[in-house]
């Protein structure tokens, strides 16, 4: 197994490389790929020191897989080029995900319609994999008429130089214009403007919500509405989704659905101030789900609150379990 990772110097790629380890993904020969201002420093994999190589060098290694974490511009660009040489790529960007002629996969959900011809696969935006993670089980049963999602985005899901911007705030200094990642300071604020906007208003985060849960749930019936929102905090993504279904349904089968799902971690016991945190989630690849509750305003609607490690479950991980289920089936 030749696996390449391109990006591997930045935030994802990090996360890639840990989840690789910790999932014991069968690599025999480990190619890190990155901008030209990296190659040749170095990364450490399974305890070894590797240097960083460039496309064209990983090209010519003909790896059996490629996961992508380098932005959307440099997919098109170069995904093209290792497919042709027999290489599957993963790709976290956002450059195939609403290609009608490419897959986009969450593993518990829709990894049944991979083919041994699909060479390049997309990876979905880290919040519609966590808000599909969690209703996909209800959409099952209960068929989802219209979703409402208002999302509460950790500064990760921006990259370094938000990071950077927010270290620098809490330490009382003013960031200069070429060091910040947003339009207004993160520290202490929220930032109802998660990537650019579009004629219609929504920003281009709130349109893949809309977008991308159609295409995976492979349900073009489902309404999607959204509102994205970035929040001063490190360690995952937040949803409150109210989601509106075709048949009234029963809490405590809600709940048992939820519990015995792949993927979800049900905690869901106000009683005992039990209820998912992006505190808890970071490091974890689980999607946690809690405060389940109907809307009363509207018939046969839930109300839930959802969180995520958007640089696991909705990046790295969700990546890794696609070349994992590649290899299980022979697809690879």
């Amino acid at each position: 197994m030749k696996l390449a990772v391109v990006g591997v110097t930045g935030l994802v790629g990090n996360v890639v490389l840990e989840v690789l380890q910790e999932r014991n993904f069968p690599v025999t020969t480990f190619i890190p790929v990155a901008s030209a201002r990296s190659v040749g420093t170095q990364v450490t994999f399974q305890g070894v020191e590797y240097p960083v190589v460039s496309m064209e060098d990983a090209i010519a290694a003909k790896p059996d897989i490629a996961i992508f974490s380098a932005g959307g511009d440099t997919s098109l660009l170069w995904a093209p080029k290792f497919a042709e040489v027999g290489t599957i790529v993963i790709d976290n960007s956002s450059a195939w995900r609403m290609n009608p002629d490419h897959k986009l996969i969450v593993p518990e959900i829709n990894a049944d319609s991979l083919t041994p011809s699909d060479r390049i696969i997309a990876n979905p935006n880290c919040s519609t994999i966590q808000m599909v993670v969690a209703l996909a089980p209800l959409h099952k049963k209960l068929k989802i008429n219209r979703i409402v999602v208002s999302t509460y985005q950790s500064i990760t899901g921006t990259g370094m130089k938000a990071v950077k911007q927010y270290q620098l705030e809490k330490k009382g200094f003013v960031p200069k214009p070429e060091e910040m990642a947003y339009h207004y300071p993160i520290f202490e604020n929220c930032i109802p403007q998660c990537d650019v906007f579009l004629e219609n208003g929504y920003t281009k985060e709130e349109m893949k919500l809309v977008l991308e849960t159609k295409k995976i749930m492979r349900d073009d019936t489902i309404k999607v509405t959204a509102t994205a929102v970035r929040v001063p905090v490190l360690g995952g993504h937040s949803e409150s989704v109210n989601v509106s279904f075709e048949r009234d349904f029963d809490l405590a089968e809600v709940r048992q659905w939820l519990a015995d799902a792949p993927g979800v971690f049900l905690s869901d016991d106000p009683a005992a101030f039990q209820y998912p945190m992006p505190l808890w989630s970071k490091g974890k690849d689980s999607v946690f789900v809690g405060r389940l509750r109907r809307d009363d305003s509207a018939p046969n609607t839930l109300n839930m609150w959802i969180t995520a490690d958007n640089l696991r479950k909705g990046a790295a991980t969700n990546a890794i379990q696609i070349a994992e289920y590649l290899v299980e089936n022979s697809l690879v």
